[in-house]
Formats: C-alpha cells, sequence, structure tokens
C-alpha cells in the first residue's frame, strides 16, 4: 500500500463517481410529472436497477413493451436518460421521413448504438462523416467494375481459410472464419493487393472491430465527462502510412486523375477529402471506420446465414442448382446476382429473422435523437422533448403476424419465402410503379424490414454488403457441402444489452463438395 500511486486508485474513483453521478442524474431525471408515455420496467428511483437489467434482458423487456403497445410508444430505462421504443408501420415511417434537424442520426448513433464513434474511433469521422457519400456514391457505382476482384477474392479467401483438403469434414468455429473471409474481401476494394492478404493487416482491423463493439457498448455506461478521450490506431497506420502517403504524393506530382490511378477507397476517399481530411491518420480512421462496418454487420449477416443453411439444410440444393444455371448462362458477374433470386431471397430472410437486436440493429442507421427545440410530435399525439433518443423496435416487428400482413407465419423461417413474394410481384407487374421491380429484394428497404432501416437514412453500403454475401453464398452452396455438428441444433445467440449476435465459438462442419 506503500507504493500506491495516484494512477493506480483513479479507476476506482472514477468508478466511485459514476455511481454517485449515475444515481443523482437518475433520481432527478427519471421523475418528469409531464412525460406520459407509459413505462415498461421500472420506473422512479428503481429506474436505475431497470437501466441495469435491460443491459442482460434487453430482448424480453422490448418485446414486453411491443406487446402492449404494437402501435405506440413506450420508453425504457438507461443509466442516463429515458429510451423511446417507437412500434408500428406508421410511426417507424414517420421517423424515417423526419429531416435530419428533427430528429437526428448523427447525434443519436453516437450514443445509443453505443460505439461512442468520438471516443473509439476518432472525432474526425464522427464530425464529418463525409465517407457516407463515398459509400453511397463511388462504392456503389463500381460494384460492377471491380465485381471481377471480388470474386476473386472469394476464392482465395475461402480456400485460404477452410484449407480443406480430401472428402473430410472439418469442424470450424463460423464466426471467426466469416471475419477473416469478409475482411479480405473488403478490403481488397478498398486498398488493393498485396495489404488485402497482409494477414497482420487483416487482424488488426478484425481486432479494432471488436474493440470498438466491445469498448464502446462499456464507454456507454458511463457519463460523457467519465468517458476516454478519443485515440488513433497506430498501428492500422503504421500499415496504411506509407501507401496513404504515396497517394497523396502522386496526386500532388500529377494531379487528381494520374495514370495508373487505383480504383479502389483510398482513390474514392480523396476525391471528397478536403484540407486536414487529406492526411495519412484521417484517412486511415476512415478506412477503419469502414472495415468496421463491413466487417461487422457482413460477418454477423453470413454467419447467421451459414446456421440458418445448417438448421435447414433443405434449402441448400434448391440454392445450388439455381446458382450453377445462373453461372452457366450468364457467367460470374454482378448483373448475374440479379439473377439468384433464391439466394437472395435466403438472405434476407435469414437478416428477418436474425435482426442483431430487440431494437434495429447498430448499423442500419435507424436511431435518433431529438434536436429540435420544439421537440418532435408523433401523428398519434406523443411528444418527445429535445434531447430525447428512440429507436425502433425492430426484432418483435419481424414476428408479427398482424403487422403486415405479407408475413405468413413470420416465427417460421421460409428462405425462399420473397422468393415466391417477388414472383408474385413480377405477375402483377405496375409499369407506373418505378419501385415495382425492386420489392422484396434483399436491399429493398421499408416498414416491413428492417435490417438496413428506411427512409433517409437507410444502410447506403447494403448494395455493396448484399453484393458480397450474396457472392459468398453462391461460391459456399456451389463449391462446398456444409452441414451442423448437431443435426437441426443451432448455436445459441448471444445477448447484450441492445445487440445480439451469432455465436462466436459455434461450428458447423465443411467438406469440399462431392
Amino acid at each position: 500500500m506503500d507504493n500506491l500511486k495516484l494512477d493506480d486508485v483513479k479507476p476506482l474513483l472514477q468508478y466511485s463517481a459514476l455511481a454517485v453521478v449515475g444515481l443523482v442524474l437518475i433520481r432527478n431525471a427519471m421523475r418528469d410529472p409531464k412525460d406520459k408515455t407509459p413505462i415498461v420496467g421500472s420506473s422512479g428511483f428503481s429506474s436505475y436497477w431497470g437501466a441495469w437489467k435491460f443491459i442482460f434482458d434487453a430482448p424480453n423487456i422490448i418485446q414486453e413493451g411491443y406487446n402492449r403497445y404494437p402501435e405506440g410508444i413506450f420508453r425504457v430505462a438507461r443509466f442516463y436518460h429515458w429510451e423511446y421504443i417507437v412500434c408500428g408501420p406508421k410511426l417507424v415511417k414517420e421517423v424515417g421521413n423526419t429531416p435530419e434537424n428533427v430528429l437526428s442520426f448523427g447525434a443519436g448513433v453516437e450514443e445509443l448504438i453505443g460505439f461512442q464513434a468520438k471516443q473509439t474511433m476518432g472525432r474526425a469521422i464522427a464530425d464529418n462523416p463525409y465517407h457516407r457519400q463515398t459509400i453511397r456514391t463511388s462504392l456503389t457505382r463500381n460494384l460492377h467494375t471491380r465485381f471481377p476482384d471480388v470474386r476473386d477474392e472469394i476464392i482465395c479467401s475461402f480456400n485460404d481459410n477452410l484449407r480443406l483438403q480430401g472428402s473430410e469434414w472439418i469442424s470450424l468455429p463460423v464466426l471467426p472464419t466469416t471475419m477473416s473471409i469478409v475482411s479480405r474481401v473488403s478490403n481488397r476494394l478498398f486498398v488493393g493487393l498485396p495489404l488485402c492478404r497482409n494477414e497482420e493487416y487483416l487482424a488488426n482491423n478484425i481486432r479494432h472491430t471488436t474493440d470498438v463493439v466491445r469498448s464502446g457498448t462499456i464507454i456507454s455506461l458511463f457519463p460523457e465527462f467519465l468517458r476516454p478521450q478519443e485515440k488513433s490506431n497506430a498501428k492500422a497506420l503504421d500499415f496504411l502510412g506509407p501507401l496513404l502517403e504515396e497517394r497523396l504524393a502522386k496526386e500532388r506530382e500529377f494531379g487528381p486523375d494520374w495514370d495508373g490511378k487505383p480504383n479502389d477507397l483510398i482513390s474514392w476517399l480523396l476525391e471528397l477529402a478536403e484540407g486536414n481530411q487529406r492526411t495519412p491518420l484521417d484517412l486511415t480512421l476512415r478506412i477503419l471506420g469502414m472495415n468496421m462496418v463491413a466487417i461487422h454487420k457482413s460477418s454477423i449477416a453470413f454467419t447467421h446465414a451459414i446456421f440458418d443453411l445448417t438448421t435447414h439444410p433443405e434449402h441448400l440444393l434448391s440454392m445450388r442448382e439455381e446458382a450453377e444455371r445462373v453461372v452457366k448462362e450468364e457467367g460470374w458477374t454482378k448483373a448475374a446476382l440479379n439473377s439468384m433470386v433464391k439466394i437472395d431471397s435466403f438472405l434476407r430472410e435469414s437478416q428477418r429473422l436474425n435482426p442483431t437486436g430487440p431494437r434495429t440493429c447498430p448499423f442500419n442507421l435507424f436511431v435518433r435523437r431529438v434536436v429540435s427545440k420544439d421537440g418532435f410530435r408523433f401523428s398519434d399525439g406523443t411528444v418527445l422533448p429535445q434531447g430525447a433518443f428512440l429507436s425502433i423496435a425492430a426484432r418483435p416487428a419481424h414476428f408479427d403476424p398482424f403487422y403486415i400482413a405479407n408475413y405468413e407465419n413470420p416465427a417460421t423461417f421460409d428462405g425462399f419465402r420473397f422468393a415466391r413474394e417477388r414472383a408474385e410481384h413480377i405477375s402483377h407487374y405496375d409499369p407506373n410503379d418505378s419501385q415495382d421491380n425492386f420489392k422484396k429484394h434483399m436491399t429493398s428497404v421499408g416498414v416491413d424490414h428492417l435490417p438496413f432501416g428506411t427512409g433517409k437514412h437507410a444502410c447506403p453500403g447494403r448494395f455493396f454488403a448484399a453484393t458480397v454475401l450474396k457472392a459468398m453464398l453462391a461460391h459456399l452452396v456451389i463449391n462446398y457441402d456444409v452441414k451442423a455438428e448437431v443435426e437441426g441444433v443451432r448455436p445459441a445467440d448471444m445477448n447484450f444489452g441492445r445487440v445480439t449476435t451469432p455465436s462466436a465459438t459455434g461450428r458447423v462442419l465443411f467438406r469440399k463438395r462431392q
């Protein structure tokens, strides 16, 4: 004890301060007699216990609220504020169509998703996220041109990660394997060869993704003034710094359209970057941020799809036959993926039954904070004050047979549900409906299917994600056999707070197709 230093007791002092401040805040903030929005869970001083319980039992709490208010709004206690949960297609649509200066996605996502972008990923990304425009425009436009590279990396990364020999079944952990594949495929478009195959670089991206998710969730338990400040990822800068310096030097010497300029994320970012954004550190943070989103969301989606495929193996042969026929007729192209309607439907159904949380998932961009000084009034008369946080009850809606009439037996996994519905739409095609052609696709958004959000902040990266996921699933069913370790048993999901993810240790059996 004689050698105890201030740095040794600082964490204890911070936790103590957190407890005191938290109790005071909750005691004051949880009693607002003017707020008549119904409460689910504990209220008053006991709301501190309700906020703690939410971390470990969020799915049941949200489901309880949805059962009671399926077309309304309720609130649940968080450590430092109420969170308002919006239910029903009418109110969900209102949230999706409200402008940023009234219901702010940026202000909402910073707090509610728990990743705390300013602390975990850098203030530059949180304050000026111009890279989202890069995703919406350059990345999406180049998916057709760069698809041969995507396809090549899928082949190589499956071979290198599965390492299958002969006809033996090999048991592999699905989520770690999928993260390695997705990281390689994504970085083929982001930074190109050879860096996209550098094992240390890829491992650092995966580590950064898991660290941000983990630390962001922990950070959200602290009041803002106790949260650690932003930090850069020095390891990523070691890998990316020389490459970025070279690109910047060539632009300075030869101009922005120099001969041989790679068609990749770095070039697309530099098309929009200005001033201090044109530095290796700023660009590195943005590349890390886009890696995090791509690795996290796509890996989770593909892991769920594999678990669903091994739990419902009757879908495999139909998808294999479709993929082989399409490839024979059209080749391995991005356009060919549009003809793989069963694969598209299977992934969309997997997303419907496996959103990554009882509310909308962290990356589907459907959280908001009321920033208008006048608050926000819903059509049912509910008024949320300035500063209020809100999100959507997505998972309960996807299981509700009365939410939208087209989900027959909504609790049952039906991998070709949307393929049949698309065929029905084609038979009743309306030439005056410009959106008719895009209904029930994996990338289609609306109040009846919320994994990618809906409205003004629908996920801009969904076209990239869908392209990669469909290409990966088609490659898997054509070239490999898969089955559950225990027939009919799916590894249990993991829940922590608002986030639900597939098992990190769940395994399935793979072998080369016989």
